[in-house]
């Protein structure tokens, strides 16, 4: 099962973090599929920035504020009326939560606190997915995929902020939705890549910052295993489970979002695919002394999104980077974003139907 983009077509939907990395392509599969689409973040978290080079803020009421501002945030929660809401907006880096361990619990909790109150104060929402991460579990460096009933308790500031968004949620459904009033759920993803990541401290933004100036890439964990996957692939299962819960509120739940088993790689693994598609590329372990505690082994068992929904990930780890690179191609050429990244999505939703363009 992939997800129905014509559900979409008129509907309210309500992004936070709009402007970042997901949050931009999440705005252009949504007006492609014809949806009302109201966004609230901060401005773009990066310079260039997908958001801008997309042009996506021409075709979506687009709100600049700081989601641990209540006030302003419902005011626009408001006036959008959202049928559905996606909740993305956060401090999302690891080593920047070491950095700045405040702001990122403020972010990541309290704002998930507030986009919350504006459901359970609003007559309007129908679905609510709560964006969070596969750091959320207590990471034991086992070798198998960690599942939704084992213990959620991030070691680092983002996880363990990402963990209590998690308990956040897990209360107002039992104080507040009990009642079905709104359907809903988590999505815990594993790292996505591709085209349009500018961030700092991702290992393919590393990559292609390193290809671009000429060097040698450097890389910090070569040897630590993430599951890795096209942010396509992540969008699309978002959207499935707020759909599926729409429909039918029984749907509503926890799930992983992961890659399969074979492209759960190592980083090293990662960054040599990179160097062999991007040619004439090398790189070498760069390991950092008293270097910030980051996860050596992490894997998603994401058996519980496949049964419920018959999903599967589309995309395999070198058409992955292969779409990123070809994205990124095109951004240094000068060429048109928009029409890139119209043309990998409808050659990623083609796996069921044609998308139609209008």
């Amino acid at each position: 099962m992939i997800v129905n983009l014509d559900f979409y077509k008129g509907k309210n939907v309500f992004i936070t973090g709009h402007t970042g990395f997901k949050g931009s392509w999440l705005c252009e599969i949504l007006t492609l599929a014809g949806a009302n689409v109201t966004g609230y973040a901060l401005d773009p978290p990066t310079e260039p920035s997908l958001f801008n080079l997309s042009g996506v803020d021409s075709k979506i009421n687009s709100v600049i504020g700081d989601i641990r501002d209540f006030d302003k945030l419902k005011t626009a929660f408001d006036k959008a009326k959202p049928q559905i809401v996606l909740h993305l907006a956060a401090q999302p880096i690891v080593r920047e939560s070491y950095a700045h361990p405040r702001y990122t619990y403020e972010t990541n909790v309290m704002g998930t606190v507030n986009i919350l109150e504006c459901v359970r104060l609003s007559d309007s929402v129908k679905s609510f997915v709560n964006v969070t991460t596969d750091k959320v579990y207590r990471n034991n460096e086992w070798e198998w995929g960690y599942r939704e009933s084992d213990p959620l308790d991030g070691y680092d500031p983002y996880s363990n902020s990402k963990s209590c968004s998690e308990l956040v949620t897990h209360s107002y459904i039992n104080s507040f939705f009990s009642g079905g009033e709104a359907a809903v759920s988590t999505a815990r993803a594993g790292n996505a890549i591709g085209g349009g990541d500018f961030a700092k401290d991702r290992i393919l933004p590393d990559c292609v910052r390193a290809a671009i100036a000429g060097e040698k890439i450097i890389v910090r964990n070569p040897y630590s295993t993430r599951p890795y996957q096209h942010v396509l692939d992540v969008l699309f299962a978002y959207l499935m489970i707020a759909q599926k819960q729409y429909e039918d509120k029984a749907y509503a739940g926890y799930y992983n979002i992961g890659s399969d088993d074979c492209d759960c790689i190592s980083t090293g693994s990662l960054v040599q695919i990179f160097c062999d598609m991007w040619g004439d590329m090398l790189w070498e372990s760069g390991s950092e002394e008293n270097a910030p505690y980051e996860a050596n082994s992490l894997k998603l068992d994401c058996s519980k999104l496949k049964e419920v929904f018959g999903w599967y990930p589309r995309w395999h780890i070198d058409e992955a980077v292969a779409k990123t690179i070809e994205w990124t191609k095109v951004y240094l050429d000068g060429g048109d974003i928009e029409e890139i990244m119209r043309n990998q999505i409808k050659d990623f939703y083609n796996y069921t139907k044609n998308l139609s363009y209008s």
